[in-house]
């Protein structure tokens, strides 16, 4: 009886773990691309951000605003961070693999301006694998009205 149990305990985890050994080193490699993301936009370091952007990248921001191209997003990138001061954190909370090549990360994304007031919201960013290393090629802000 204990065997049935522990079998009928066991091979749900198993059938049902949502990340593989692999996956779990991707999972490192992917928050600090994030962690990356968030230096370049802080030092405003365009050579880093190329180096992590897809060419192809397209980003909806909270305001509406679709950028598209590693360009338009760059130039945008730059200027929204002149035009809203302050330090910004994202905190990944999820990963999901969609293949071995492409995940959904969504983030806490906190902006704190000068006067310590802060903005929370939440970013998801589009990941792909791409010449031997994780690129961004989405990005997603989104400012909750309500919930969590």
């Amino acid at each position: 009886m204990k065997t049935l149990l522990l079998f009928l305990f066991f091979i749900p985890n198993l059938v049902f773990s949502q990340i593989t050994t692999g996956q779990k080193e991707d999972a490192v490699k992917i928050n600090q691309l994030i962690d990356q993301y968030s230096q370049a936009r802080e030092t405003q370091d365009t050579v880093l951000l190329k180096r992590i952007l897809t060419e192809d990248i397209d980003q909806l921001v909270s305001s509406g605003e679709w950028r598209i191209g590693i360009a338009e997003s760059l130039k945008g990138m730059q200027s929204s961070t002149q035009s809203n001061p302050g330090s910004r954190r994202l905190k990944v909370e999820k990963i999901k693999f969609l293949s071995e090549e492409i995940a959904l990360v969504d983030c806490r994304y906190t902006i704190e301006s000068p006067n310590g007031t802060k903005r929370n919201m939440w970013s998801s960013f589009t990941v792909l694998f791409q010449k031997n290393q994780w690129k961004i090629t989405a990005i997603r802000n989104m400012n909750p009205t309500g919930g969590n």
